[in-house]
């Protein structure tokens, strides 16, 4: 957004912008070039297995502290739940930025041919709101189905799990994020040092939530996954997530190893 109003900036950034954009004309395309090649760097060295790439998700305290970032964004007393994910993708206050992010996605896709991104949408709250953001995904030439784009979505949100089957129509995949799935089922502001006790992702009611998911969603094609830290911690979750047929788990890459040879251990054990 700095990039596309540097009118809205203070001296001092604007002189940073320009520093840092130096020999683009067209200064958005500095944002979708270094976005494009570092997901093509990725998608290439993994190609042709599926390369998933989930679009910002930043809380609005964190946009502010990046460069440029303070005059486009509210002040929240509660970030975490607040403006982020899906909602701004298709808010005025956002549309432009998500715009870009769509470009360098389908530059990738389309212009390097790099067919294996798979793009995926986080806190998405509601039906209506994936809905609105697949429309426009769609006016930037990211339609899903066509040159066999898949989206997936995270399911985060209690919501998420509640209306498995009507996500699974708008989406083609599942993401489970723990963290946020913990922090909206139990209530528990996961930057809260006050709380930290109550927030576990081994709660019944979060791994119940998890075990709802995973059939329902396989029961209409689609695949599950997890991204979050707790597999890496905890062997006994990593062995949760194997029993209820979870189809991928993602991990810190110093703990790949480690977790390997849980799921392994887990597996065998039937």
């Amino acid at each position: 957004m700095a990039l596309l109003h540097p009118e809205r900036l203070d001296p001092a950034e604007r002189c940073a912008v320009d520093q840092l954009t130096q020999g683009h004309l067209d200064r958005s395309r500095y944002f979708t070039d270094r976005l494009a090649y570092g997901i093509a760097r990725i998608a290439a060295s993994r190609w042709p297995a599926p390369v998933i790439v989930r679009t910002s998700d930043f809380k609005t305290n964190e946009y502010a502290k990046l460069l440029g970032g303070r005059p486009f964004e509210p002040v929240e007393p509660n970030p975490m739940i607040g403006w982020r994910g899906a909602s701004r993708y298709y808010s005025d206050r956002y549309r432009e930025g998500f715009a870009l992010e769509c470009r360098a996605l389908r530059r990738v896709r389309d212009g390097m041919g790099l067919t294996n991104v798979i793009v995926m949408i986080p806190f998405c709250r509601t039906l209506e709101e994936a809905d609105k953001v697949l429309a426009v995904m769609a006016e930037e030439g990211l339609r899903r189905g066509e040159n066999g784009l898949k989206v997936y979505v995270m399911a985060e949100i209690p919501a998420n799990i509640v209306l498995a089957e009507d996500f699974a129509e708008r989406f083609d995949g599942f993401s489970i994020g723990s963290n946020d799935l913990t922090q909206l089922t139990l209530g528990v502001d996961r930057d809260s040092e006050v709380l930290a006790h109550v927030f576990d992702e081994n709660d019944p009611a979060v791994t119940r939530l998890i075990s709802t998911l995973v059939p329902r969603a396989q029961a209409a094609g689609r695949p599950v996954g997890l991204c979050g830290q707790r597999p890496s911690d905890d062997p006994a979750f990593a062995a949760f997530l194997v029993h209820v047929g979870i189809d991928s788990i993602s991990v810190a890459p110093d703990s790949f190893a480690a977790v390997k040879q849980h799921v392994a251990a887990a597996e065998e054990r039937g």
